[in-house]
């Protein structure tokens, strides 16, 4: 098995939604709870996830992405009865931000 063939079957094991978006906030990737997940579903990959929010949602996430190129690593952007959502920077060898995906959690108690 590849590493990339490994890394989806990793990441379609997970029941929370995963999407990877790269840094000219391009979806890139969905994992299968994701593509379940949105009523979209695999039509949204290689589009532009600004496209998929209003406009103080992509104000928020250009603000969040900029702040990821400066070093941040994590951030909520979403906490309700359904969930807890956070960008999470994702980075190479070197550090440097490759991009981002929106990683969920239960709501807090």
């Amino acid at each position: 098995m590849t590493d990339a063939s490994l890394l989806a079957c990793l990441l379609d094991s997970m029941k929370n939604p995963v999407m990877f978006v790269d840094t000219d906030h391009i979806i890139r990737y969905m994992n299968k709870a994701a593509v379940a997940h949105y009523k979209e579903g695999e039509a949204l990959l290689d589009q532009s996830v600004l496209d998929c929010h209003n406009a103080e949602s992509v104000r928020q996430i250009i603000e969040i992405s900029a702040a990821m190129q400066q070093g941040e690593e994590e951030r909520l952007i979403t906490d309700n009865d359904n969930w807890r959502i956070y960008m999470r920077a994702v980075r190479d060898p070197a550090g440097q931000l490759i991009g981002y995906y929106e990683r969920y959690e239960p709501p807090a108690k």
